[in-house]
């Protein structure tokens, strides 16, 4: 009798047991679950400690309401010029209304994935391979745009969608890449002959400034060379004025000068003034010699010379 007592305590406390656990529930931060009673939805629990009737209300498994990010696997995809291209999807978004995502849809993750392959195919169709490796913010507007249209009654916000890749075929890769490089390679040549250009523009700019500065420096010698040389003279015209010179010093200074005319190994021809012999008789005059001219300057006995305007004596 004690026995069968003390089983009927054990079953009844293990009973207890097992309706406390059932009825009392903790909803976590920022999770939701969906209660139905007997069968049919009754509420939506929200996060924090809450009561269920043991045996009648079933607590379905929680969602999360935080943002979800799927990347989905690549798909191909046909561009307007027919050209298969491979692009892999990132979809953002957010279950707004948990008991919309639990009845309305069987999997919405899966239904976000194909939903987004379909517009995907349907907005690149519509684009060629240029403006779709170009137009990536309108693809991702597009694709939003339908989604969240389409999702709006799953309970399902989608905030964003993102392109990660789009790869197109190895062969067009290998064109754009040569058409890459050929591009760089006319920028470059370009490059290279702006420089060239600009170099050579310098340089001779810088040789035209050389060339007049060169140039005003020479004037400014020459003139400076004249200016000096003009001084000098004056100089030596107003010291010849002031010495009040006579005629025999003129004559003497004047031989000391013809030696300088037949300077040079050049030189086959002297000519020599007809002065010559004036300077000479005044010379001879002064030291009271005779007529130089029969007898000094070409010899005695000689015959005299006439008297020209010139006279050449040629040099061996």
């Amino acid at each position: 009798m004690d026995i069968a007592v003390t089983i009927v305590l054990l079953v009844l406390i293990v009973f207890v047991i097992i309706v406390l656990v059932r009825s009392v529930r903790i909803v976590p931060q920022a999770r939701a679950g969906v209660v139905e009673r007997l069968g049919k939805y009754q509420r939506t629990l929200n996060p924090g400690l809450t009561i269920l009737i043991p045996f009648v209300d079933r607590l379905l498994p929680l969602l999360d309401l935080r943002e979800q990010v799927v990347s989905f696997p690549p798909q191909p995809v046909i561009t307007e010029d027919n050209l298969v291209v491979s692009i892999d999807t990132v979809v953002y978004f957010q279950v707004t209304d948990p008991r919309a995502a639990t009845y309305e849809i069987a999997n919405y993750i899966q239904a976000v994935e194909q939903l987004t392959t379909t517009t995907l195919r349907n907005v690149v169709g519509g684009l060629n391979l240029e403006e779709a490796l170009t137009s990536r913010d309108q693809i991702n507007g597009q694709l939003r745009g339908v989604l969240d249209e389409a999702t709006g009654r799953w309970g399902i916000r989608v905030s964003r969608v993102e392109l990660k890749a789009i790869d197109p075929p190895h062969s067009i890769q290998d064109s754009m890449e040569k058409q890459m490089r050929a591009e760089r390679d006319r920028r470059a040549a370009i490059l290279t002959a702006e420089g060239t250009k600009q170099s050579a523009i310098l340089t001779a700019e810088g040789q035209r400034q050389a060339a007049i500065l060169k140039a005003e420096g020479d004037a400014k010698a020459a003139i400076l060379r004249a200016d000096g040389e003009a001084q000098a003279i004056q100089k030596v015209f107003d010291a010849i004025h002031k010495g009040n010179p006579d005629q025999k010093l003129l004559a003497y200074q004047y031989l000391q000068t013809l030696p300088k005319l037949a300077e040079g190994s050049s030189n086959k021809l002297w000519i020599i003034p007809s002065e010559v012999g004036e300077a000479l008789k005044g010379i001879g005059n002064a030291l009271g010699g005779t007529n130089m001219d029969s007898e000094g300057l070409f010899g005695a006995g000689a015959p005299a010379r006439p008297t020209t305007e010139k006279q050449a004596v040629d040099r061996p």
